[in-house]
């Protein structure tokens, strides 16, 4: 079966992401987001977005608000209405009494007391556990006690599915038992709204985490039940840490927020970086959306649990780090530098950011340093050193500060180059090599033993705050000794 079909009688792809409003959208779930949007996108299709909030206890606003920000900032936009699962409780019911009233469930009065007990002479005979059945064929129903409603499962032969990514995978009807589909309170099982709400939203493909092959064939003995059109199903293996085991949060196994706001990466590297987390296109690495539309296929998914790598991901943000748009990055560390600086931004401060980016970008693999990076920039004089530009100082030559200074002020112009060609001539007039000259120069501009490029530094800097910082260096180092 090719991953590009679509079931018979459909004319268009719909594929779905349905998180559980329990906690934030986790990484693993913004690759499934992914896959499913990029599959419908390949196709013409549609990508619908479900919130799958039956579990009143666990689902809570914060949640959904944090699930739906995690999308927007990832730009995986939905198509239609938001679909809440709560909110369709009497159609999951209503279809539960209909199978009912085909014969395709019944009514099940066993007690919570029956039920343990039954379980307990399962382990004690080491079976597995599994309800026995023992309200299927019964008709004595009485009035007056409490039921759920049950899908009467085929028991004899097998079903196959022709799973998109796993292959062939095939499930004897006996190991599968007849699932609650409406609860004694009248409530619907998830794997009752699930089917019901996948059929309603006209859902062609069902793209989700392997963790959820069982229930597929479960889910599929409902769809049968109602003579509905089957999806097609395609699990992919979950995300594992670098060392094999379970991805989990010392992994990197957090929300998305905390890539966004702890570590400073761009929405397009996170993307393109779960785009390749179990999926490839030859040797190619960095993928845009266009691209990963274009391309985008379920064959290219690997059967493997894909491995988490911080620092690839990290690479990957460096490189979108360096081809964004510096206007774009000065709007994001805004907020950092402020917090860095203790107060906030005017817009000469914003001028001078812009100005930096192109040095300053080249450098940082994230925002977060991006941002501390540029620090020095904005610092009120006399900036603070740190143990390396201290040292750095502290080392140079005596009056190499004030012979640069003279030197540097009677620059012509006030440009990187003519600023490098200043001290070059310096140097060789002192006998000293550039380094010599650039690195206590360097401790003076920024504070730092290193910077972006000095000289592009001290052109941004220009010449009055440039002079003013050798100054105050000078007067430091005369202090310490």
């Amino acid at each position: 079966m090719g991953a590009s079909h679509s079931p018979a009688g459909t004319t268009k792809v719909v594929t779905r992401f349905a998180p559980s409003p329990t906690g934030f959208l986790h990484i693993g779930g913004a690759r499934t987001a992914l896959f499913n949007l990029l599959f419908a996108r390949h196709h013409g299709g549609e990508f619908r977005l479900r919130i799958e909030d039956t579990d009143r206890a666990r689902s809570t606003e914060p949640a959904i608000a944090a699930i739906l920000d995690g999308m927007s900032w990832l730009g995986f936009d939905h198509d239609g209405e938001v679909v809440y699962q709560f909110a369709r409780a009497a159609r999951h019911a209503e279809v539960a009494h209909q199978l009912l009233s085909l014969g395709h469930a019944y009514r099940c009065y066993a007690t919570p007391a029956e039920l343990e007990a039954m379980r307990a002479e399962q382990r004690a005979a080491k079976q597995p556990m599994r309800y026995d059945g023992r309200w299927r064929d019964r008709s004595d129903w009485p009035n007056d006690q409490p039921y759920v409603i049950r899908l009467k499962a085929p028991r004899e032969g097998s079903v196959t599915i022709d799973d998109l990514v796993q292959g062939p995978v095939t499930v004897a009807n006996a190991e599968l038992d007849d699932m609650v589909l409406l609860r004694s309170d009248g409530t619907p099982t998830y794997m009752l709204a699930v089917v019901v709400d996948d059929h309603d939203m006209g859902v062609t493909h069902v793209i989700r985490g392997d963790d959820h092959l069982n229930n597929a064939f479960r889910q599929l003995a409902l769809i049968r039940a109602m003579g509905w059109p089957e999806p097609f199903y395609a699990h992919i293996p979950l995300i594992h840490g670098a060392d094999g085991a379970k991805l989990s949060k010392r992994h990197g196994a957090l929300g998305v927020d905390a890539y966004r706001d702890e570590m400073g990466l761009l929405p397009e590297a996170v993307e393109n970086y779960l785009l390749r987390l179990g999926w490839g296109h030859g040797d190619d690495e960095i993928i845009s959306r266009k691209q990963a539309i274009e391309w985008f296929d379920l064959a290219g998914v690997g059967r493997g649990p894909a491995r988490f790598d911080m620092k690839k991901l990290e690479s990957v943000n460096g490189h979108y780090l360096r081809a964004a748009d510096d206007a774009r990055l000065v709007d994001l560390i805004a907020g950092r530098v402020a917090a860095g600086l203790g107060r906030n931004l005017t817009d000469g401060d914003r001028n001078i950011l812009q100005r930096s980016m192109p040095e300053l970008k080249k450098r940082a693999p994230n925002l977060n340093e991006l941002a501390s990076g540029s620090l020095f920039f904005l610092r009120s004089r006399p900036i603070p050193m740190d143990d390396g530009a201290t040292k750095l100082l502290a080392s140079a030559p005596p009056g190499l500060l004030a012979t640069a200074a003279t030197a540097l002020g009677a620059a012509t112009d006030w440009s990187a180059p003519t600023l490098e060609a200043v001290a070059r001539g310096l140097a060789e007039t002192l006998g000293l090599k550039l380094g010599q000259v650039a690195q206590p120069l360097r401790a003076a501009m920024t504070g730092a033993a290193q910077s972006p490029g000095l000289f592009d530094v001290m052109a941004i800097l220009g010449r009055d705050e440039s002079l003013g910082r050798i100054a105050d260096a000078q007067e430091m180092m005369e202090e310490g000794r």
